[in-house]
């Protein structure tokens, strides 16, 4: 509920609690083999077909829906988590949060389960899938929630003040959309907002990173690199080995605008983590 305190050993039984709960549902009418075969697929299209990703290609079919629920909903939990950790008055927490590009609610719920002051969240995004799962990941961690199907740039935010995520979204929209969603950003940010923005660390990936981070900087916001080594669930872990990947350490860009906001460090802490 909204101004409760937040323990971060319920946190913590949360989290298992969602793990367990995933790997119940999405592998009762698919075999573990299958969940691995299309992560590899999913992951061909992450790394060799991003184009793809606006086609809704990441969540065609059940194995992949299966294989992004039960894989990189926890990865972006977890790099979320850690994220908002290191970060100066990432856990003050708000009366509102919107999830932009929700997917399964990962983002949104790591940071909510963090505030010291929960938020009341709102997951948007354009695909049915994905706002049924974030809504089932909300409730997971005891978070209000509604969400709300449709573009990032298009839904009505909630009133400032709140925080933003958007978490493995930017890069998916169109130049114009993401222009657009630059001077929202930092429209709200004047207005007292807190910001996250979060992608994949390999350069090629988001080709605008440069000009958002300067335009973060400029508004009195940072720019960080992170390396985290953690212990992955177990789930996770054994996904992992059997589409052929290494997930040892996960990794990921970040942009901020908060409190104690200051000049880029364009690296971020490297630290033994585990979940």
């Amino acid at each position: 509920m909204p101004g409760d305190h937040v323990s971060p050993n319920a946190a913590d039984s949360a989290f298992a609690s969602w793990l367990k709960a995933l790997e119940a549902r999405h592998l009762s009418d698919l075999t573990f083999p299958e969940v691995a075969r299309a992560l590899r697929s999913l992951s061909s299209t992450y790394v060799e077909r991003r184009q793809r990703l606006r086609e809704g290609a990441a969540l065609a079919g059940a194995g992949k829906r299966a294989a992004f629920a039960l894989f990189y909903g926890p990865l972006h939990y977890l790099l979320v988590r850690h994220v908002i950790a290191s970060l100066p008055g990432g856990a003050a927490g708000a009366p509102a949060m919107v999830d932009l590009g929700c997917g399964t609610g990962a983002a949104g719920a790591a940071w909510a389960a963090q505030c010291r002051v929960r938020p009341r969240l709102l997951g948007i995004d354009t695909h049915p899938w994905a706002l049924e799962e974030s809504g089932r990941t909300y409730a997971a961690f005891g978070l209000r929630f509604r969400t709300r199907r449709g573009h990032v740039v298009d839904v009505d935010w909630p009133r400032t003040p709140a925080l933003v995520v958007a978490a493995f979204t930017v890069n998916e929209l169109d130049d114009a959309a993401r222009n657009r969603l630059l001077a929202s950003l930092l429209q709200r940010a004047g207005s007292g907002d807190r910001i996250l923005i979060v992608e994949p660390l390999a350069r090629f990936v988001a080709r605008w990173w440069d000009e958002w981070r300067d335009a973060f900087v400029r508004a009195g916001g940072r720019g960080d690199e992170w390396r985290f080594r953690i212990e992955l669930p177990q789930i996770v872990a054994k996904l992992d080995r059997a589409a052929g990947l290494d997930h040892r350490e996960i990794t990921g860009r970040s942009l901020w605008i908060g409190e104690g906001g200051s000049a880029p460090g364009m690296s971020g802490p490297s630290a033994r983590m585990h979940a």
